[in-house]
């Protein structure tokens, strides 16, 4: 199984950027703990601060194996689209037209922050959503894209 990690803007400075709200741990950190509790996955992970970028890896995502099989490249993506999530109806499209199960992560809990960040357009076209449970939270996606 291959499952894509995918963070937007602003993510490349976890672990740094307002520990108070996102914590301390990097994401170098996150990515190595996914890996110990799931050695048999194989785990790509992208992160960018240009939503053009999110689009092409989300569709490229679902792009059939080049052995010309019906398998898709992943079988899963996290997503973490940083301010993508309250803004970007682009990649709110290519969440909705995915034909991979998309989990999004919102690393605190949005209802609880300002006003602009507390309606995510994702979360309706994302199969599952897990918000504000810190970077456990990369954990609980990865975990319930492998059993659902």
């Amino acid at each position: 199984m291959k499952i894509l990690i995918l963070n937007g803007p602003n993510l490349n400075r976890l672990g740094t950027r307002k520990p108070e709200i996102y914590g301390s741990k990097s994401m170098a950190q996150i990515l190595l703990e996914i890996q110990q509790m799931w050695p048999d996955v194989h785990f790509v992970y992208q992160q960018s601060n240009h939503e053009g970028d999110l689009i092409d890896w989300i569709q490229d995502a679902a792009k059939p194996l080049q052995d010309g099989s019906s398998n898709l490249q992943v079988q899963g993506i996290v997503l973490n689209a940083g301010g993508y999530s309250h803004t970007s109806v682009a990649l709110r499209d290519a969440v909705e037209e995915s034909e991979v199960p998309v989990v999004e992560v919102h690393i605190s809990d949005i209802k609880a922050r300002e006003p602009f960040r507390q309606v995510s357009l994702l979360t309706d076209v994302c199969a599952h959503s897990i918000i504000g449970k810190g970077t456990d939270g990369y954990l609980k996606a990865v975990e319930w894209l492998l059993n659902n």
